[in-house]
């Protein structure tokens, strides 16, 4: 009954955020499982790095066609699509141990990798649709909520990947999310608006390119500032605390898992932070420049044997709380800048940049840290957002939406 009272838009605005956020929590589990799962098979940094080869890369390629597949055949499809594929991902790891070669894995890693830039894409671009043009403070408290609420799932997802890893086995865990999945995917089939995010033309193939130069600067920055991050958190991090400090699967997945809520709680309230005033290109710039001494800064803690483990965790939370404001303004901006006909196709092209990033700093984050360290990776994360800072300021120029 409640629901029934709710206007269309709230109505689909709560559909599309439920559908993400289970896809979330599946994604952030199945990353931790696979990440735990293979380092205790006695498998290397980068090993664990090049599974998820695939999935970056192909996350940059969905992101760019799925922005225009998503403005010929609405975004509602794109959405189902991604959750049906994740499902066929977690089902391929169901497989007997035996037969969980690198091959596959990494197959069902780039299943996963189109399933969660589908899904991503396709709830981001959604919200431009359902608030009007003139309401640029709901549309950026809509997209911080959205971008917090799921990040924040996200990290439920890496605590619970370690939870069922510890209780259930490699196995049961993926069996578990598929089932949920499932039942998600099938609500959504019949929910979901079906013309959502159509354009009322047919986009060629060549428009996926942004002609934008506001957001082909955002993109530019996104991709830096996505590196900047996973290439010290996403291998090196959880690896350095399971082999320097010794903390189990539990304890390793459970930190992190609390990171990742804290810093999408922090994204949820960041209009609150922020105050009345809209974000724009200097805010962009400003919280880029914050940003990018804390890792260097936590290098020099590490390189002088200062409380490393208080530097590194301590700093991580902070930088958490920066990064998650950097990352709220991007995903507003973003939205705002978008062309309201065919919007995924900007946010997709966006996206690539983003999937541009982590694939960069995946791989980065395994390598650096087997050859040379956590601390390298770190002094790589300050120079990146270096040139986050740079790339921003051109935003701040008065040309830059044009």
């Amino acid at each position: 009954m409640l629901l029934s009272s709710l206007s269309p838009q709230i109505r689909q605005y709560l559909l599309v955020t439920g559908n993400y956020w289970a896809f979330t929590l599946t994604d952030g589990a199945l990353r931790m499982l696979v990440v735990l799962h293979f380092y205790s098979l006695g498998y290397s940094g980068l090993s664990i790095a090049m599974l998820f080869l695939f999935y970056e890369i192909f996350g940059v390629i969905t992101n760019l066609v799925g922005g225009w597949l998503g403005a010929r055949i609405g975004l509602n499809n794109t959405m189902n699509i991604g959750l049906l594929l994740q499902i066929i991902a977690l089902s391929m790891l169901l497989l007997p141990a035996q037969y969980l070669i690198v091959p596959w894995v990494m197959a069902a890693q780039a299943l996963s990798g189109i399933a969660k830039d589908l899904n991503k894409m396709s709830a981001k671009s959604s919200i431009k649709m359902l608030v009007s043009q003139e309401a640029q403070g709901t549309l950026f408290k809509w997209v911080a909520l959205l971008t917090g609420s799921k990040n924040a799932l996200k990290g439920l997802g890496f605590f619970i990947g370690g939870l069922l890893l510890t209780l259930l086995g490699f196995q049961l865990a993926i069996l578990s999310m598929a089932l949920m999945l499932l039942a998600v995917w099938l609500f959504s089939l019949v929910k979901l608006k079906q013309d959502l995010g159509k354009s009322s033309g047919k986009p060629k193939f060549t428009d996926m390119l942004s002609k934008s130069r506001a957001i082909n600067i955002l993109s530019g920055a996104r991709m830096l500032l996505f590196a900047a991050r996973d290439v010290w958190f996403v291998i090196a991090l959880p690896l350095f605390l399971a082999s320097q400090f010794g903390w189990d699967h539990w304890t390793v997945g459970g930190f992190l898992a609390l990171w990742v809520i804290g810093y999408g709680g922090v994204q949820s309230i960041a209009p609150k932070l922020l105050g009345s005033k809209l974000p724009d290109g200097k805010t962009v710039t400003l919280w880029a420049a914050l940003l990018c001494a804390i890792p260097a800064l936590i290098a020099l803690a590490l390189h002088y044997h200062w409380q490393i483990e208080a530097a590194l965790l301590g700093g991580l939370l902070l930088f958490g709380v920066v990064f998650a404001i950097n990352s709220a303004v991007h995903s507003y901006l973003i939205v705002s800048y978008a062309n309201s006909d065919g919007v995924s196709m900007d946010v997709g092209f966006y996206y690539m940049a983003n999937a541009m990033g982590r694939l960069l700093g995946t791989v980065l984050s395994g390598w650096l840290f087997q050859t040379a360290g956590i601390g390298a990776c770190l002094w790589v994360s300050s120079g990146l957002l270096l040139v986050t800072v740079f790339i921003s300021s051109r935003l701040a120029q008065p040309a830059a939406r044009a």
